[in-house]
């Protein structure tokens, strides 16, 4: 069984009647959710889909969600994950680029103007066809040829160094071994609830599914407003008896760990884990820190449990999995001296997606295995410790994790230079987890505001990877050799004004009073000099992290807050100032 469809089957074989999924709807036991997974899979195959397909999926978080990837893995396709918050520029990219044979959507999600044919699951009509098909398993014999491990199953785009992203193209290859170290560290299972946290279109979220999934436990999935950092997670994770979760760092920093996941597992990845989190998080839970970037099977290594607030190490490699940690002419540095780590063993991608000269930089001969083996140079720097641990030391080159998503400050930087506008543009981070975010710098040709430089790159590029901010400069610091001083950089404009109520009870301050106290709230958590009731939030540089702690920060200030979602969807400040004071008394 190497395979997710085989390795699926054979859980429904076993636990039938077992929970499978659950969400506010109610609970689908496996053997109703293969049904549901067989009826669309067949559609899918009369519509084209077969080995080596793609299909691009646009869907928010939902039931139909995992139904709908799980059939285009049982019909022998791959899925291109498409979030339906990013931009639409971005969103039409992959589609142009991956060329899928297919487009599944919800009708909650717009249609794309240019691409594959269209089935909107969620229309009654396709929903009454489905339902009129045999729900048994789809056999090899049913596909439009047999699926092998080779084929491929995902295709994730990642943050291009070059201004322009780059789908990884993964097979089925590594599903067992992760699976099987799934099961070896992590022991979900009957009875057990497994989180689906991540993004679609990240691979995170696949590791989710084959956590629940693929052990026999149940997934648990929600809209993505109740897994915002602080008390929305902490409450779904309370609400539905979380056993099993896999966050990273920023969410777990922002979130109470007290009386959730209790005798459970967390495991911290996409991030560097901290021994603080260590000591907040590994209390009365097993806790596991994982490593590995979107060119392997989701993870490389794995450390833990994890109590010790020391070094926090990545762990040692899963099995079928070696780690190389090499010098520049590719030879082992020895044991506690810094090199790069490259990745070899099962669970490789492809590559980049009909982007041969970047797949051969990055996918290597390996010259410690079999001849015509590969392995991937992570382009990350590492150490090994005496007794085989892997510690991560940093990149080699301008990547980022921000908090959690990779990201390329090249791509930031290519765009903000394409405004006409723009001479020269630097993207840097600052701040760490919750707090860290791009700032911009640009040197002008013409008259621009920073505004409008962020709603530039907005058009294109997802919200995690707006520059918060944006510093227009005469001219850049530089090095003795003429290069830009990064380090030289002048830090963003900051200011944090006082409250102007002078401390009075929320009921004894007037309505524009309290107005001029939500704006003090919103400088204050974003660390900024300006904001009136006529800005927006997330137009500031606020992001969903900052929005949960805006929600705390005004119930704390006037014992009520609007939702998160009233957060999300406020055009103006003044707006939240108004549903604050629509829920004070009298």
């Amino acid at each position: 069984m190497n395979t997710v469809p085989e390795l699926f089957e054979s859980i429904v074989a076993r636990r039938g009647t077992e929970p499978a999924l659950i969400d506010a709807e109610g609970t689908l036991g496996y053997a109703e959710l293969n049904t549901r997974i067989n009826r669309l899979a067949r559609r899918l195959i009369a519509h084209g889909v077969g080995p080596d397909s793609l299909v691009a999926v646009a869907m928010p978080k939902s039931r139909e969600l995992i139904v709908a990837i799980m059939a285009v893995l049982k019909a022998g396709g791959a899925y291109l994950p498409l979030d339906p918050e990013y931009p639409a520029e971005r969103l039409a990219f992959m589609v142009s680029d991956a060329r899928p044979v297919l487009l599944l959507r919800s009708s909650s999600v717009a249609p794309l103007d240019a691409g594959p044919e269209e089935l909107v699951l969620d229309d009654p009509a396709f929903r009454a066809a489905c339902a009129a098909g045999p729900g048994h398993g789809v056999s090899q014999d049913e596909r439009r040829s047999v699926l092998h491990p080779d084929h491929l199953m995902y295709v994730i785009y990642t943050s291009g160094s070059t201004g322009t992203p780059k789908g990884v193209a993964v097979p089925h290859s590594g599903v067992r071994d992760m699976a099987a170290t799934q099961a070896a560290f992590l022991r979900a299972g009957p009875g057990d609830r497994v989180l689906q946290w991540a993004s679609i279109s990240f691979d995170a979220a696949f590791w989710d599914v084959c956590l629940a999934l693929l052990s026999g436990a149940a997934l648990v999935t929600v809209p993505a407003e109740d897994l915002l950092p602080g008390h929305p997670l902490w409450n779904t994770l309370l609400k539905y008896d979380i056993t099993h979760a896999t966050l990273p760092p920023v969410a777990l920093s922002e979130t109470d760990a007290e009386d959730v996941l209790p005798g459970g597992m967390i495991m911290s990845t996409g991030d560097s884990c901290t021994p603080t989190l260590v000591r907040k998080w590994s209390r009365a839970r097993r806790m596991f820190n994982g490593y590995g970037p979107t060119e392997v099977t989701v993870g490389a290594t794995i450390a833990g449990p994890v109590r010790d607030a020391g070094d926090i190490g990545i762990g040692t490699p899963w099995s079928s999995k070696k780690v190389h940690v090499l010098d520049e002419r590719l030879r082992p540095v020895p044991s506690g001296t810094e090199g790069e780590l490259y990745i070899a063993g099962t669970g490789l991608a492809r590559g980049y997606l009909d982007r041969y000269p970047a797949t051969a930089v990055k996918f290597v001969a390996d010259p410690f295995g079999p001849p015509g083996t590969r392995m991937y140079r992570t382009g990350d720097r590492g150490r090994r410790g005496p007794d085989g641990e892997l510690f991560f030391a940093g990149r080699v080159d301008g990547q980022v994790k921000l908090r959690g998503f990779r990201v390329e400050l090249g791509e930031i930087e290519a765009r903000l230079a394409a405004h006409p506008a723009v001479d020269v543009a630097v993207a840097v981070v600052r701040g760490e987890l919750a707090d860290a975010h791009v700032v911009g710098y640009v040197t002008t040709t013409g008259p621009v505001e920073p505004a409008d430089l962020r709603a530039h790159v907005a058009e294109s590029l997802p919200a995690h990877m707006v520059p918060a901010r944006v510093t227009l400069l005469e001219r850049f610091p530089t090095l003795a050799n003429g290069k830009i001083d990064r380090g030289a950089l002048p830090q963003p404009d900051a200011g944090v004004p006082g409250l102007p109520d002078g401390g009075r009870a929320p009921e004894a301050v007037e309505a524009d009073d309290r107005a001029a106290v939500v704006c003090a709230i919103v400088r204050d958590v974003l660390g900024i000099a300006e904001a009136t009731v006529a800005d927006n939030f997330f137009q500031l540089g606020g992001h969903s992290v900052q929005a949960t702690r805006l929600v705390a920060r005004l119930r704390e200030r006037f014992g009520v807050a609007p939702s998160i979602r009233t957060v999300l969807e406020a055009a103006t400040i003044g707006e939240l100032a108004a549903a604050v004071e629509s829920r004070l008394p009298g």
